[in-house]
């Protein structure tokens, strides 16, 4: 009878435990670890064996694979759509979209030049003629490397200022008159000038190294300067656009004379620009030469809308001519 009672109090003890280890996995605790952290808890506090992954070996490898691969979940429905080109084939660009792309206007012209009158143009033009005589001393007639670098600089003032002029539209609860957009749309051509230019030109350590401070010292320079003067700064980014100009003019004379290598478009050019697809470096570089142009006048012409005394809005900006 003794013996009987002990295993009747045992087996009620043992049926007690299981039950309660039951109803902390059935009802969870909150703990302030959270997520992860109470199940964690729950596992510890539990007198039941885990469970191990039944799965067999290949199906796992073959789970990680698929996962290794689904770069982009669609849970947030924010994954991009096919989208195809005119023949049919699948886009090949994430930096720039189908609608993005265009036919330059070569048809500028590209001898155009704003005579400096007041003291704040020549200040600007002669600033950048320093900076000329600079580049030009240490690219020399390295056409390629003094167009990436240049391009590196062009794509700044087209972002600070129109990040400017956003913050002000923010802050005076007043339109632009679409020159946020122009801007914008400037800096990011110049941005694919420079994607283009990797493409034909491997620069240098020491030419990263010169870019990321020449950037670094260029943006907060023109950052104060636009606050300062943005007739002053847009003339300066005029004079600027001349110069591409002519560094551009220079490299085609030195694709016809054969001092520069004529090689075929890269892809990301033709798409781009919509070129045929036998094109080659000079039409590249004449396509790029056409957009500085656009660039020169652009910025000549806000320059001039300051000095009227009357501010960017007041004349509707140039969007789209890209």
């Amino acid at each position: 009878m003794k013996h009987f009672l002990v295993r009747s109090t045992t087996q009620a003890l043992l049926r007690r435990s299981r039950n309660f280890s039951t109803a902390a996995i059935a009802q969870p605790r909150h703990h302030h670890g959270g997520g992860t952290y109470g199940s964690f808890y729950l596992q510890r506090m539990s007198t039941l064996p885990e469970k191990k992954d039944q799965q067999p070996e290949e199906n796992k490898n073959e789970t990680n694979n698929k996962n290794s691969k689904a770069v982009v979940s669609s849970y947030w429905g924010i994954a991009r759509p096919k989208l195809l080109k005119e023949d049919g084939t699948e886009w090949p660009w994430n930096c720039f979209m189908p609608w993005e792309s265009y036919s330059s206007d070569v048809s500028i012209d590209v001898t155009k030049h704003h005579v400096p009158k007041t003291f704040t143009d020549k200040f600007a033009f002669r600033s950048v003629k320093f900076l000329r005589v600079l580049s030009d001393l240490y690219f020399k007639e390295r056409y390629g490397c003094h167009a990436m670098m240049l391009e590196t600089i062009a794509g700044v003032p087209g972002m600070v200022a129109g990040m400017l002029l956003h913050l002000k539209s923010l802050r005076k609860f007043q339109h632009t008159g679409g020159w946020i957009k122009a801007l914008l749309e400037e800096a990011e051509n110049e941005r694919m000038h420079l994607m283009t230019m990797v493409e034909l030109v491997k620069p240098s350590w020491h030419e990263r190294l010169l870019v990321i401070t020449a950037q670094g010292v260029f943006f907060n320079a023109f950052f104060v300067f636009y606050i300062l003067s943005p007739k002053t700064a847009h003339r300066f980014v005029g004079y600027l656009e001349e110069e591409a100009v002519i560094s551009y003019t220079q490299h085609l004379n030195a694709i016809e004379s054969g001092k520069v290598e004529n090689v075929p478009a890269p892809a990301i050019a033709i798409d781009y620009w919509r070129l045929p697809k036998d094109a080659t470096l000079k039409d590249v570089i004449t396509v790029i030469r056409a957009d500085e142009a656009h660039h020169r006048d652009v910025n000549h012409f806000a320059s001039d809308i300051h000095h009227q005394g009357k501010e960017l809005k007041e004349a509707p900006a140039p969007i789209g001519y890209h």
